[in-house]
């Protein structure tokens, strides 16, 4: 059921999931940082978040309950956050098609997958509200992707909070104190070397995103809710200069709704999937073998196990956040 109704400069839209679902997990990954500016749940379990649509800037506030989500938005983008809030939800999400996959895999005859498959059940079974959802909107996603390449977290949102903050502009409406909504591409493509310096970001990351804000409009077509236009998406992304695999990934998870992109380069990611599943740390090859039995959803694998908390034993210091705005 849908009813949709504007209030003055307050727009809303009532949804009704056909299963239910976990606001939180399902947005969580459009979070960078606890400070992102573009993102933030408030006490009352609210999920507040910004985005520059084809219409504009706009803010968007969504809340759950009783089987029903109230998105409410405001600004020139507001229609279209509506529009789009299913979708962002993870309406198109194949969770059915998940749980199939799955069973075959029990029933196959192969102890190994039926062992994996099994235990990627337990985890689906407890994080049975989270839905791949897809924003729709790439650049927001390329943005803050680049700026995570080969550093530690907190070093990325750091600088994604700078840029956002500094180049971007308020968020509409009665957005919580410190929301911005991301600058469109052609103010990231103007942003002097020295606003890139202060932001923490070097030149090589500067350059990818200057570069690919050029190309941000033929990259925004790439958003069909298919295998098909996912994979046109990673072959666009990866002939930009600068983003490879792991970016490709991270974009379309999140832009694309891609429940089969896993991000093959991460640091982190092949110890966790291989110890959870194998009870032994491996590498890229070794990752991308063990999820070859859940190919179509090998993201959503990925995401499970990360959600499970399973990590393989510390064996060695963390490594340090570094400031490039000292250099």
């Amino acid at each position: 059921m849908i009813r949709t109704a504007s209030t003055g400069r307050r727009s809303e839209r009532r949804w009704r999931p056909s299963a239910p679902f976990d606001l939180a997990l399902t947005l969580s990954p459009h979070r960078h940082g606890g400070g992102d500016p573009a993102w933030r749940r408030t006490p009352d379990g609210a999920v507040w978040r910004t985005s520059r649509t084809p219409e504009g800037p706009g803010t968007l506030r969504v809340t759950a309950g009783r089987g029903e989500v109230l998105g409410e938005a405001w600004g020139p983008g507001a229609d279209w956050l509506l529009e789009t809030l299913p979708s962002l939800l993870g309406a198109d999400d194949d969770v059915a098609g998940f749980a199939a996959m799955l069973a075959r895999l029990t029933r196959s005859g192969d102890p190994r997958q039926a062992r994996a498959a099994a235990f990627v059940a337990g985890l689906a079974d407890r994080a049975a509200g989270l839905r791949i959802g897809r924003s729709l909107r790439v650049f927001e996603a390329l943005a803050p992707a680049v700026l995570e390449q080969k550093v530690v977290g907190r070093e990325a949102w750091r600088a994604w909070r700078f840029l956002v903050r500094r180049y971007g502009e308020p968020a509409p409406g009665p957005a919580p104190e410190g929301m911005y909504v991301i600058a469109p591409p052609e103010v990231w493509r103007a942003i002097p070397s020295w606003g890139w310096h202060r932001a923490g970001a070097e030149a090589v990351r500067a350059k990818t995103i200057v570069n690919a804000a050029r190309h941000a409009e033929k990259l925004e077509r790439t958003t069909e809710a298919s295998a098909e236009a996912s994979a046109e998406a990673d072959r666009l992304l990866r002939a930009l200069p600068g983003i490879g695999v792991w970016t490709s990934a991270e974009v379309r998870q999140r832009a694309h709704g891609d429940p089969d992109a896993p991000s093959v380069g991460d640091f982190h990611l092949p110890g966790i999937v291989g110890y959870a599943l194998t009870g032994r740390k491996t590498d890229d090859d070794g990752m991308l073998e063990l999820l070859e039995p859940f190919r179509g959803h090998r993201h959503r694998v990925v995401r499970l196990i990360e959600l499970s908390g399973v990590r393989p034993p510390a064996r060695g210091p963390r490594m340090a956040p570094r400031d490039y705005r000292a250099f």
